[in-house]
């Protein structure tokens, strides 16, 4: 049994589950949109998301205790180096404006993690009310934006439309994060439940969602992708407004992030 749970964990801690869960949003971006499978891409931001994230989440506590770090901690490094020789392997085999694509947010990602501001002592994620923007943004164009833009050379209103919707989708699917972590987080971090508190927040997040479904009618092709939405319109709700302050270790770090895995299956069962 404790074998199951430390694979579990590690599944998570290890940000497989992350990795999953952008593999799925640019599976249904393909859907959305009719594009052939590409595996070199759809890897790409599979592993890329787990070396980014881990590289964000890690880069600090290894170097301050790269002596004694323990068993887990070195299985996440080995593990987010194969990630990153996964994602290099299949970089290269994407075209030039596709690479060159990827940088303005790998760039991103890079200053949200690594101290460039006030002496070296602050990065993107210490700056107030940003934090969440611009990990949507990230999210956003890697899972939209690039793909559309590697089939057809050229981003149009649809693929902004949906780009929009998927930047107010991670945001609402931060709000439990940010509620979860409101003992943790610095004051400064300026974040909704911080500002506004826990029940407002969720209102926020309800108007946003609203939004989305909005746009949804704009985007999608027809009606069984629109059915399918729906159907996550109400789980994403139901997520939210369960969520607390004093939350179960796995319903965000878990549940929240199964969120657009869900959708990616609920659609190829559906919508094929």
């Amino acid at each position: 049994m404790n074998f199951v749970k430390n694979l579990f964990n590690f599944y998570i801690n290890a940000s497989i589950h992350l990795g999953l869960m952008a593999y799925a949003f640019v599976r249904i971006t393909e859907l959305y949109f009719q594009l052939p499978y590409n595996e070199p891409l759809d890897y790409v931001i599979f592993y890329g998301t787990i070396f980014g994230y881990n590289f964000v989440k890690y880069v600090e506590v290894s170097k301050l205790h790269h002596k004694n770090l323990t068993k887990s901690l070195k299985s996440i490094q080995v593990f987010s180096v194969i990630s990153l020789g996964a994602t290099v392997y299949y970089i290269l085999q994407l075209s030039l404006k596709t690479q060159l694509f990827f940088v303005p947010f790998s760039l991103l990602t890079v200053l949200y993690a690594i101290p460039f501001l006030s002496g070296f002592q602050r990065n993107l994620r210490n700056i107030a009310f940003i934090k969440n923007m611009i990990i949507a943004l990230v999210w956003a164009g890697v899972t939209v934006l690039i793909p559309v833009f590697d089939v057809q050379n050229q981003i149009d209103s649809i693929s902004l439309l949906m780009c929009m919707q998927r930047f107010l989708i991670i945001l609402i699917l931060l709000i439990p994060f940010d509620i979860r972590d409101m003992r943790y987080d610095n004051d400064l971090l300026k974040t909704i439940p911080q500002i506004i508190g826990v029940f407002k927040a969720k209102k926020v997040g309800f108007v946003l969602l609203l939004i989305t479904l909005f746009l949804e009618f704009r985007i999608a092709p027809n009606v069984y992708f629109k059915n399918v939405f729906l159907g996550m319109f109400f789980v994403i709700l139901f997520l939210l407004m369960k969520t607390k302050e004093h939350q179960n270790k796995y319903y965000s770090s878990f549940w929240i992030d199964a969120v657009p895995t869900f959708w990616w299956l609920l659609l190829l069962m559906i919508v094929r």
